[in-house]
């Protein structure tokens, strides 16, 4: 091929690239110069710059969801570019995927002006890209976001948010500018640590160098959806103890958080539960009557105790033996805990077959009317090889000076009163 003058050049140039478009990021517009194939769908004629670069980077794969509304503070940032820049990203539309290579190229020295050219890439450059994800895949997956610092020139800068691009983003930040920005994305109960742990004066004091420091928290990817991640700083390792540059990376670990507190919360139940009856145990029982005398004294929140007590039930265990006695008390428990799931009471085991009632929310002449009910509901059921047995129901207030063994030993006394009393009733202290 012989010389190709500049006009030649050009023209070849503009008859290759698929798309170009100019952008002006102070007037916030862009108009399209070329666009054919996949861009006349994906290109306007004109329109917001800003709309471009949330369209281009924060395409969210196979979604077609917009990022969360926090996310927006950081498009005019992604919308700047020193130099040149050239980045690969992968799009999903109608079900097919598609690689689209984009170059800018700033075209005023304040790098407000820019031209974009983009291009579609072929299958085998697809699937090039596609087996070089898979690689690193194993390694990168898990982690949302990353970037460098320099706590000293208060600059963070190599940013890359891997669920925009797997290259870093072209522009830096004031890391306290960041800091301030990104805290609105953290779950509202974990702000306040996530300001304590990434205060600069914090790290200058307590990561070392070569030191990894982590924490886990929620946060919202760019969909809006809170997950849980762990945010992990790693300072760089150099001779010069006054050089305060890290790596600051999040990692999705929401999947394995979620198992964790599933498992946890199955070993929670267990230690929690009276192995026979499935309520809770003599412990969990006594901690519920703890939290009813701190809720009282910090929201005023009325409470009572309920105790109820079967009557004759060493009878039942000397006549027919403790597996007959054992069913019956299940039976029981499932009769009061029937009775009581409409009002807000917690039941527990304190020990054979008595049994502690936390009843929130009442005044003490509806829980005698409740109570009564209940004890009627016990007498009228039938239990297995036994018949008909009542109970005796002992009933306390809650008080502000109470201790946990001060308002038991007073329900207990209620209760042992109701069956001095002939028992089958019920005597409030």
């Amino acid at each position: 091929m012989g010389e190709l003058s500049k006009n030649q050049v050009s023209d070849l140039l503009y008859e290759k690239v698929d798309a170009i478009l100019i952008a002006d990021a102070v007037s916030d517009s862009y108009r399209t110069v070329k666009k054919t194939g996949l861009f006349e769908k994906l290109l306007d004629n004109e329109g917001s710059y800003k709309n471009l670069v949330e369209k281009l980077w924060f395409h969210l794969s196979d979604s077609p969801a917009k990022i969360a509304d926090d996310y927006h503070v950081f498009i005019p940032m992604i919308g700047q570019f020193k130099g040149k820049y050239v980045d690969r990203i992968k799009f999903h539309i109608n079900g097919k995927s598609y690689l689209i290579q984009i170059s800018i190229y700033p075209l005023d020295e304040e790098g407000k002006q820019y031209m974009f050219i983009l291009d579609e890439l072929d299958n085998s450059e697809y699937l090039r890209e596609f087996l070089t994800d898979k690689k690193i895949d194993t390694i990168q997956s898990s982690y949302l976001f990353s970037m460098y610092v320099d706590l000293i020139k208060d600059i963070a800068y190599s940013i890359n948010v891997t669920e925009i691009s797997s290259n870093p983003q072209n522009y830096d930040v004031q890391y306290t500018t960041w800091r301030n920005m990104i805290v609105n994305m953290i779950w509202p109960e974990d702000q306040k640590l996530f300001l304590e742990r990434t205060d600069p004066e914090y790290l200058k004091k307590n990561l070392f160098p070569g030191r990894t420091a982590s924490f886990d928290c929620q946060m919202k990817n760019l969909k809006g959806i809170f997950i849980w991640v762990k945010l992990i700083f790693s300072r760089t390792n150099t001779t010069n103890e006054d050089d305060f540059r890290f790596v600051f990376m999040v990692q999705d670990i929401h999947e394995n958080s979620i198992q964790l507190f599933d498992t946890l919360k199955k070993y929670e139940e267990l230690a929690s539960k009276d192995t026979l009856t499935s309520t809770f145990n003599h412990g969990r029982i006594e901690t519920e009557i703890g939290n009813a005398i701190d809720s009282l004294k910090s929201k005023g929140r009325k409470c009572f105790l309920m105790m109820l007590d079967l009557d004759f039930f060493k009878k039942v265990n000397d006549q027919f033996g403790h597996s007959v006695g054992d069913i019956v008390l299940k039976q029981f428990v499932k009769v009061v805990d029937d009775f009581i799931k409409p009002y807000e009471f917690i039941i527990g085991r304190w020990g054979g077959e008595e049994f502690v009632c936390v009843c929130y929310d009442t005044e003490i002449k509806k829980l005698k009317d409740i109570a009564d009910q209940l004890r009627i509901k016990i007498s009228e059921a039938s239990f297995e090889k036994i018949g008909k047995l009542t109970c005796s129901i002992g009933l306390t207030e809650v008080k502000v000076d109470d201790t946990v063994t001060g308002v038991f030993d007073r329900v207990d006394k209620a209760m042992y009163e109701a069956k001095s009393n002939g028992r089958n009733n019920i005597v409030a202290f």
